[in-house]
C-alpha cells in the first residue's frame, strides 16, 4: 500500500490511483474524521469562502450560504444538531458548518431548481482550496434536518439545508473512536467507464 505524506506530518494510507492523468490534488482530496483541534486562522477561513464565492451559478445568483462555527460555544451548538454517531468524531474539528441553498431566484422570485447544484459547486471550490492550504473538509448528512432551521434561525420558506461539514487540519487517527478507525483512509472510486454514457443508458 502506498502512503501519502500529509503536510501536518502524518502518514495517511492511500489506495488511490487515477485511470487517466489528473492533478494529484483530486486524488489527495478525501473526507477524514481525524481532525487536529488547532484553530483555523481567520484569514485562511475567509480564503476558503472566497474560493466558493467565485463558483459558477445559474443566472449568477450565487444561491449558497455558509454557516460556520469556530468559537467553542458555537461549536457546541452546531455539534448538538449532528447525529449522535457523528458527534463522536467531530469533537476535535476546529470548524463546523452548514451549507444552505436559496429556494428562489432573487431576480424574479421563482423557484431555483438549480440552487442545490450550484451550492455543490461552491462546496467543491471551498474543499479544493482547503486542500491547497493543507486543510480537509468532510461533508455530512448526519444531522437533524428540522432542528438546524430553528437553531440557526434559517427561514424554511427561503432556504433548503443541503449538508453539514467539518473543517480543519488532519489530526491523530489513533484518537478516533475504534469503530471509525477502519474507515479512516482514502477510499477508491467506481471504474470510469461505469459512469459515462456515450449515447443512451
Amino acid at each position: 500500500m502506498n502512503t501519502l505524506f500529509e503536510d501536518n506530518g502524518r502518514l495517511i494510507p492511500n489506495v488511490r490511483e487515477g485511470q487517466y492523468p489528473i492533478d494529484p490534488i483530486f486524488l489527495h482530496r478525501w473526507s477524514p474524521r481525524a481532525f487536529d483541534p488547532a484553530p483555523i486562522p481567520e484569514n485562511i477561513l475567509m480564503t476558503l469562502f472566497e474560493a466558493a464565492r467565485w463558483s459558477m451559478s445559474c443566472f449568477n445568483e450565487q444561491p449558497w450560504r455558509f454557516f460556520i462555527a469556530t468559537a467553542e460555544e458555537d461549536l457546541k451548538l452546531y455539534r448538538s444538531i449532528l447525529s449522535e454517531r457523528t458527534q463522536k468524531w467531530t469533537i476535535t474539528a476546529p470548524g463546523l458548518g452548514f451549507m444552505v441553498a436559496s429556494n428562489k431566484f432573487a431576480y424574479n422570485g421563482k423557484p431555483n431548481f438549480w440552487a442545490p447544484f450550484d451550492t455543490g459547486a461552491a462546496w467543491m471550490a471551498m474543499t479544493m482550496q482547503a486542500r491547497k492550504l493543507g486543510l480537509y473538509t468532510h461533508g455530512m448528512g448526519g444531522f437533524d434536518r428540522e432542528k438546524v432551521y430553528d437553531a440557526l434561525n434559517i427561514p424554511r420558506e427561503d432556504y433548503t439545508v443541503i449538508a453539514a461539514f467539518a473543517l480543519g487540519r488532519y489530526g491523530d487517527r489513533e484518537k478516533l473512536p475504534e469503530d471509525f478507525l477502519k474507515e479512516e483512509q482514502p477510499n477508491n472510486r467506481k471504474p470510469l467507464e461505469s459512469l459515462i454514457f456515450r449515447s443512451k443508458m
